[in-house]
């Protein structure tokens, strides 16, 4: 992994495919132990999750559905703007459903709210958050996070799905910003 530029930022090296991808085998494997009986709706916010989300498919070895919602808080730039729109609702019928929430990345967390109250108020027998990448020192919510794949700094980072400007998101490994 070599440092590489993208508009006006630069990123330097941060976490490896390899890391990452053992990371999605323990969090599929652990999901894989609760719900091996069942056969669960995993849910992803688009556009950031569809590599971890079809990388953890790939890696779940039971029945299970899939279906997206996308939501928006960065609005262009580095920091959540703090407010979350909602631009496409989930597709799939979750009622009664097992639910589990499948994000790139948490780091204030409002994003996550928002879905959550969301799929709240719809009957589903229960619902998970589990996240590749989260920043502890951001996070601002009650919400209880279940699995996490790796806890990361508080700094900006692209690659494997996560973007900036749109660019970046199909770098196998993780990059964080230069400062």
């Amino acid at each position: 992994m070599n440092e590489i530029k993208i508009l006006d930022k630069t990123f330097t090296p941060f976490v490896t495919s390899e890391e990452i991808n053992h990371a999605i085998q323990r969090m599929s494997n652990t999901l894989y132990e609760e719900y091996k009986e069942e056969t669960p709706v995993f849910v992803g916010v688009l556009n950031g999750v569809i590599m971890f989300f079809s990388d953890l498919l790939r890696h779940y070895k039971g029945n299970c559905e899939i279906g997206f919602l996308q939501l928006s808080s960065y609005h262009g730039g580095v920091k959540s703007s703090g407010r979350v729109d909602l631009v496409t609702d989930i597709g799939i019928n979750i009622t009664n459903r097992h639910v589990i929430i499948l994000e790139d990345i948490i780091d204030t967390g409002n994003t996550l709210e928002y879905l959550y109250k969301l799929l709240e108020t719809k009957p589903v027998k229960s619902i998970k958050i589990a996240t590749l990448f989260f920043k502890p020192e951001e996070y601002k919510k009650e919400l209880n996070i279940d699995l996490i794949g790796m806890n990361i700094p508080s700094k900006f980072v692209v690659g494997y799905g996560l973007d900036y400007e749109g660019l970046g998101r199909n770098l196998e490994g993780l990059y964080q910003l230069q400062e």
